[in-house]
């Protein structure tokens, strides 16, 4: 069963090529590249975000609150049809981030969302999480707004696999085509060249990448890959009153 749960604080920091390379380097003094990356450069992980009509659920996620929730579904690189992919619920309480997702097969994945009913269990999806989503879909009318796609690099700690680091470069949106097999095309969403580092841990991080990150002149910022592809799409777009969608959340 192919099920994970997680509750751990997310720190994201923003590197240009300069920066990545050294910092990078210095990581495999304590930290191991995951098994897949052993093998290629990166791996590719895309999604699918599911929102309100209007937009509700990223809206107050860039609001910065002290709760937020998101619904996604994510797969592997392009899923074939009767592929398994995960689908998602992912919450943030005062900086606590808790991730639960359950296995299901892409038109199982799109069904339940569209329709908001359960799928028939399986031996590989999760039951608990499966009713943690079924709630949440009765609570918001729900449906696919935007693509995002990126290529991974990712890290674990050799003393404490619970420190996870990841490099994200090549993000990528599109708001048509949002069915995850319709293949691995959008437009960028940062400049080449630039990384979106997330250090990940359940509880404080080593004194030696606190040192490492101070060294380096590495600076937590605030980047969510929906809420910024967000608020680069509505910055185009005009409502009624003249205004942009993002304008009206401050």
């Amino acid at each position: 069963m192919a099920i994970e749960v997680f509750n751990r604080y997310e720190n994201k920091y923003l590197l240009d090529h300069a920066a990545f390379h050294p910092f990078y380097n210095r990581l495999l003094e304590y930290m191991e590249l995951d098994e897949y990356n052993k093998e290629h450069a990166f791996y590719s992980i895309s999604n699918i975000y599911f929102d309100t009509k209007d937009d509700a659920l990223v809206r107050k996620s860039i609001s910065k609150p002290k709760y937020k929730e998101k619904l996604r579904l994510r797969a592997y690189g392009v899923p074939k049809g009767d592929a398994k992919v995960y689908l998602e619920l992912k919450k943030k309480v005062f900086g606590l981030v808790n991730k639960r997702r359950t296995a299901l097969r892409l038109e199982e994945a799109y069904d339940f969302v569209r329709t908001g009913v359960e799928p028939e269990q399986k031996d590989y999806m999760n039951k608990q999480v499966l009713h943690e989503i079924h709630y949440f879909l009765q609570r918001y009318e729900l449906e696919p707004k935007v693509y995002l796609a990126y290529d991974r690099k990712a890290m674990f700690c050799i003393d404490n696999r619970d420190l996870r680091i990841t490099f994200d470069t090549n993000i990528r949106s599109r708001r048509y085509d949002l069915k995850l097999e319709n293949g691995d095309h959008g437009e960028a969403l940062l400049a080449p060249g630039r990384w979106l580092m997330e250090v990940k841990a359940g509880k404080t991080i080593p004194l030696w990448l606190s040192r490492m990150l101070s060294e380096h002149r590495l600076f937590r910022t605030s980047f969510s890959k929906y809420g910024n592809e967000y608020k680069k799409y509505a910055a185009n777009v005009k409502t009624p009153q003249g205004d942009t969608p993002y304008a009206r959340v401050h």
